[in-house]
């Protein structure tokens, strides 16, 4: 049973974000201090991933383990309260999830899924994510005239 009143659960909902989440936050800042320059959120691709790659037509999901039942992962547990609705509610996500990755593949794009759980294990994700991406382009500064 919840503990909560509906307007209560309704409140928290509300503030659990799907942009410029902390998980996200951190792989960006890696991401740029390591020469990486990507776009965010791009609408006109499926699934709006978090990070795209225009150049080399990759995109990244950075996906929290709850809300995305991540397979194998402590933290992606049903709730103990309304099982029926938590577990389709996450077989929706899972299915959107495929979906987008298979329409972003047919357009030409690979794409790479980091979970919030592989952040904490940096050196293992950054291994991971430049064996995806490959090197990160040199910045070339242009010279000013005087």
């Amino acid at each position: 049973m919840d503990t909560l009143t509906k307007a209560q659960r309704s409140e928290r909902m509300s503030r659990i974000r799907s942009k410029n989440t902390r998980p996200e936050l951190a792989v960006r800042r890696i991401l740029f201090g390591l020469g990486y320059r990507y776009q965010l959120h791009r609408s006109d691709l499926p699934g709006k991933p978090d990070l795209v790659f225009p150049s080399r037509k990759k995109a990244l999901f950075v996906h929290g383990c709850f809300w995305h039942a991540h397979q194998g992962c402590k933290v992606a547990n049903i709730p103990k309260s309304r099982t029926e609705f938590w577990q389709a509610k996450f077989q929706r996500n899972i299915e959107r999830d495929k979906l987008n990755k298979r329409a972003l593949r047919r357009l030409g794009w690979s794409t790479l899924t980091v979970w919030k759980c592989q952040i904490k294990r940096e050196d293992r994700l950054l291994r991971r994510i430049i064996s995806y991406l490959g090197p990160a382009q040199p910045k070339v500064k242009k010279e000013r005239s005087s």
